[in-house]
């Protein structure tokens, strides 16, 4: 059978790769539509992206294997005017002593009001992103999850957090049905970003 020519760049896939390639495609786009957040679990509402922009330092995460080995991870998020955000997330990895970046686009589920976003970083695949808890008088700090209880992050203006909001941010954690002893606190260290 004569190979069938799916990418421009020359390389061939034969009929059976192909029928490969596009079961994964399926079986991906099939489970990036779980876009909500977790059962029983709502995003904030009043949520306002301008004074959301900026930059977030990431205290802590449940493990990903995308985020392994890194450190001084942080996501600097941008409004783009047209009801997008460009999301750019770097972390520092001191195996090969270099800045590792990712930048993707979100954009809003629902109403702007409600934290509510779908994210990608991979062309067409998203990925649920819901701001579950957040200060919501100086938006200082901010509990973020994805479509399941697997995606979990703590982000915050500052680089370390005070013990007593540590230990609130701990409580509300727990609420949310996240194990506290699962989570991966990000050092916070380099100031060259």
């Amino acid at each position: 059978m004569k190979p069938f020519n799916l990418f421009s760049q020359g390389q061939a896939l034969t009929v059976r790769s192909r029928a490969w390639v596009l079961w994964l495609i399926l079986i991906a786009s099939l489970t990036g539509c779980a876009m909500g957040p977790p059962k029983g679990v709502s995003a904030v509402t009043s949520f306002d992206v301008s004074r959301y922009t900026g930059v977030w330092f990431e205290i802590a995460r449940l493990d990903h294997r995308f985020e392994r080995g890194l450190t001084d991870i942080h996501a600097t998020y941008k409004d783009d005017g047209d009801g997008s955000l460009t999301v750019i997330n770097r972390g520092f990895s001191s195996e090969s002593n270099t800045w590792q970046e990712a930048v993707g686009r979100a954009f809003f589920l629902r109403d702007h009001t409600v934290g509510s976003l779908k994210v990608s970083f991979f062309g067409p695949f998203y990925g649920g992103y819901h701001v579950v808890a957040l200060d919501q008088k100086d938006y200082r700090w901010s509990l973020v999850m994805g479509p399941d209880r697997d995606y979990f992050w703590i982000l915050a203006r500052d680089r370390h957090l005070s013990p007593s909001l540590k230990a609130e941010l701990l409580s509300r954690v727990r609420g949310l049905g996240i194990s506290e002893d699962q989570l991966i606190w990000t050092p916070q260290e380099r100031t060259d970003f």
